[in-house]
């Protein structure tokens, strides 16, 4: 069973404090409080719950994606790898994504309630520029996961290249350059490139062939 996502917040007492001064300090984005609480991050075991139930639909009819997107989730979520297959933080971070993009706009009010904590976390944060974060831990294979990402967005886009849903551009950020180059595997035809990377979206967008036909 999936663990639920929560967080102690420890929220020390204020050594001085003036008489008829309530002590005022910050809980991580729940309000003020003065005492040590947890906050389970609701919005996070949410989304979690719905993707859940999403992936456990039986028909493919019903996941409101993309063609290309269905064969993507089919292989991951099937396919015998020669290799290690992907983790299931990896197939649930892209999974929540996809979930996101392709599905919450077209599942009624319960997903729209996530696009829109989304929209005012950005418009407060910083307008005029969306973003959405994955966090996953170290070690987790945030490479991969970013494979997969490019993988799903770039496949979408070369088939429907009006959408505003898919780009087949990518901004890949590096901390340094030890970082910059274990990053290179991104690169298609990369010769570094893992075949567990390639791996992840070859047989969807270049299926191998069964030998010459006549």
């Amino acid at each position: 069973m999936r663990r639920r996502a929560q967080f102690i917040t420890p929220i020390p007492k204020p050594k001085k404090q003036r008489a008829n001064q309530a002590a005022l300090v910050f809980d991580e984005g729940k309000g003020l409080s003065n005492e040590k609480q947890y906050d389970p991050t609701s919005i996070i075991n949410e989304l979690r719950y719905q993707v859940d139930q999403w992936r456990r639909l039986p028909d493919p009819n019903d996941w409101l994606v993309t063609p290309k997107t269905v064969r993507l989730l089919q292989y991951r979520r099937h396919h015998n790898f020669n290799d290690i297959r992907p983790f299931f933080c990896q197939i649930e971070a892209v999974e929540t994504l996809i979930w996101l993009s392709e599905v919450a706009p077209k599942a009624g009010k319960v997903a729209k309630r996530f696009l829109e904590h989304l929209a005012n976390a950005n418009r407060d944060a910083n307008p005029e520029l969306f973003r959405i974060a994955l966090k996953l831990a170290t070690g987790a294979g945030k490479t991969t996961v970013m494979a997969m990402i490019i993988a799903w967005q770039t496949i979408n886009s070369v088939r429907r290249p009006g959408s505003p849903n898919f780009t087949r551009g990518f901004l890949v950020v590096a901390p340094g350059l030890t970082i910059r180059g274990r990053l290179r595997v991104l690169q298609p035809y990369d010769r570094t490139a893992t075949t567990r990377i390639v791996n992840l979206f070859r047989p969807i967008c270049c299926p191998i062939s069964n030998g010459p036909r006549s």
